[in-house]
């Protein structure tokens, strides 16, 4: 143990050391203009400025000594930097019996920084409910505007927020959505808010040249091989009928389908092989067939049974074709968006194509560029750029490799794109989201204009939407305080985690860690955080829950909303959500640990 001596001299060295990392803090909180942010957000830019200014800093020796007097590591110093370092400091002084400076003026309560994030999330989200802090927001699938009973499930359910992505449908639907909800918000005596989620610039491949008109019918097989069970088609002879079946579906022309069951048709297949389908049920538009040989099904063949013909096959959908890309192979990316040749059994040294829906991008990259498909499920980099496009080199696929399709989503994690985040359907599509939404989504956000150009939008059309910044690339990221500043003109401002789009270009395993460090940010600025992509997508999409998503679902309690994705299953995965975040919420506020009287551990007598 040290001796007296010893401790006054660490006190001394403390004190030292903690009064020049606050004098530095402060600087940093009243250099920073407040010219052009909104006088209700001044005091969080401030609180924002002070805590970069503290994490500018490697203090984690600072903080281990700290802890050893059983003092404040300054480890959640996010919501209120200048209280926690006074805090700290008048302690250390008062161990030490030395007064503080008379010209040190007392900072804002603890309290404050909290109570300001707080007022900020319910001017944004809604009110808290009552049995936890934490909102849902749900993604309402597009039949929700036919459905109203799906949307008053979900409010009972304890959604809080809708959103509606006006990336899909059109202004039509989104005012049936949002009646809906208005009317089930009523309804349920709560307070349901709309966020209208901007398109933004597509940046997908364009389509690829589909193959002919067949369809496979194929029987099931056991592991030896041997069919257990037919494969089924319905042969439609009305054309008018749209079937509710998941059977493939098969229209046929001049059709005289009324036969009896267990009626055999024959026909020709596309590989020129005669097969045989079994007449299993009469429709009346038609009838279902069973076939127990493979059975591929193209147009103009001709149907007959009992020696004569009974239709020809029309109208089949063309097949879907792709490129099967495996690493070291090469793609070229192209302006050219009329659809992409496919082959099936390319000669050696050919290339294959797909268009770029945003021309602007093939002139923007770079040779060592990384361009990412689908998800980055297909990574490759550029090797040059010409006239005739960008030249790829694929540079990782999984074993045996993967297949791109036409509309999948392209990143360029380390290309400056020279477009805009709002497109002129974009701004076209403000003046009717102001009218229905309570909320505007920014997708696509990279820099400060971009996040000015809408602002300057919304005061055109005299909006007092709440404005969320989608941080989805890390271009986003690493503008984020900036983008932030950009946004305190007005008094409403929140972030969204798009994780899905932020974890392919920032990588999957860091994600982890710049999740965190938004989180972080966020509550420094007092800005409410929406935790998005994959929350519980296993159990919305199959109605079974993965392990590894419900502790990510527990995660994300740290934020103020959590956001679900459409399925199936959405109802029970709002349910489970709010489950887990009422559990969650008694544990934990932010990176607080909150030491509720366990349960399962408790001592009893006797």
């Amino acid at each position: 143990m040290e001796d007296g001596g010893d401790q006054d001299e660490e006190l001394e060295d403390l004190i030292a050391e903690l009064d020049a990392l606050d004098a530095m803090v402060r600087a940093a909180g009243e250099e920073i203009s407040l010219e052009h942010i909104h006088p209700e957000q001044r005091v969080s830019a401030q609180n924002m400025a002070r805590y970069l200014a503290l994490r500018s800093q490697d203090v984690r020796g600072l903080q281990h000594r700290l802890a050893e007097l059983g003092l404040s590591s300054l480890g959640r110093a996010e919501a209120h930097v200048a209280a926690t370092l006074h805090a700290v400091r008048r302690t250390l002084r008062a161990l030490a019996d030395v007064p503080l400076p008379d010209d040190v003026p007392p900072p804002p309560a603890f309290a404050a920084g909290w109570a300001q994030l707080r007022d900020n999330s319910v001017l944004l989200l809604g009110p808290e409910q009552e049995h936890r802090p934490t909102r849902i927001m749900v993604t309402l699938p597009s039949e929700a505007a036919d459905d109203p009973d799906l949307v008053m499930d979900l409010v009972r359910r304890g959604m809080d927020i809708a959103r509606i992505n006006c990336a899909h449908d059109e202004r039509e639907r989104w005012e049936r959505m949002a009646l809906h909800v208005r009317r089930a918000a009523d309804r349920t005596g709560r307070e349901v808010r709309v966020l209208m989620d901007l398109a933004g610039p597509k940046l997908r491949t364009g389509s690829i040249e589909p193959g002919p008109p067949v369809l496979r019918v194929r029987p099931r097989r056991n592991a030896y091989g041997r069919p257990v069970a037919p494969g089924q088609a319905l042969l439609l002879a009305d054309p008018t009928v749209e079937p509710d079946t998941e059977l493939a579906v098969i229209p046929v022309a001049d059709a005289d389908l009324d036969l009896a069951g267990r009626t055999e048709i024959s026909l020709v297949d596309a590989r020129g092989a005669t097969r045989r389908a079994i007449v299993s049920a009469r429709l009346d538009h038609g009838c279902i067939v069973d076939v127990w040989r493979t059975t591929w099904f193209t147009e103009g063949s001709e149907l007959r049974a009992d020696g004569r013909r009974v239709g020809t096959v029309v109208d089949l959908p063309r097949a879907e074709r792709s490129h099967l890309l495996r690493t070291g192979d090469r793609l070229r990316l192209v302006e050219d968006l009329e659809p992409a040749q496919a082959l099936d059994d390319p000669a050696p040294g050919w290339i294959p194509e797909i268009g770029c829906t945003l021309p602007e991008a093939l002139t923007a990259v770079h040779p060592g560029d990384r361009v990412l498909f689908d998800d980055g499920t297909i990574r490759t980099e550029v090797e040059s750029v010409d006239q005739r496009g960008v030249l790829l080199r694929v540079t990782f696929t999984r074993p045996g490799g993967r297949r791109l399709r036409g509309g999948k989503g392209i990143n360029l994690p380390d290309t400056p794109l020279p477009v805009a985040a709002t497109t002129e359907k974009d701004i076209e599509d403000l003046p009717v989201i102001a009218e229905l939404g309570d909320v505007v989504a920014l997708s696509f956000v990279r820099r400060p204009d971009d996040v000015s150009a809408l602002l300057d939008r919304l005061d055109e059309i005299d909006s007092d939407l709440g404005v969320v910044l989608k941080i989805e690339t890390v271009a986003a990221f690493e503008a984020l305080p900036e983008l932030l500043r950009t946004a305190m003109r007005r008094p409403v401002v929140g972030v969204m985690i798009a994780r899905g789009d932020l974890a392919v270009e920032a990588g999957w395993i860091r994600l982890a860690e710049v999740q965190e460090e938004i989180l972080w940010l966020c509550e420094s600025a007092h800005v409410p955080v929406i935790w998005a992509t994959q929350v519980l997508e296993t159990l919305a999409k199959t109605g079974q829950a993965s392990r590894s998503e419900i502790t990510d679902a527990a995660m994300s309690e740290r934020a103020e909303c959590v956001m679900l994705n459409k399925g199936p299953y959405v109802g029970a995965a709002v349910t489970a959500l709010d489950d887990i975040l009422a559990r969650m919420g008694s544990h934990q506020h932010k990176k607080l640990s909150l030491l509720r009287r366990l349960q399962a551990w408790s001592q009893t007598d006797g």
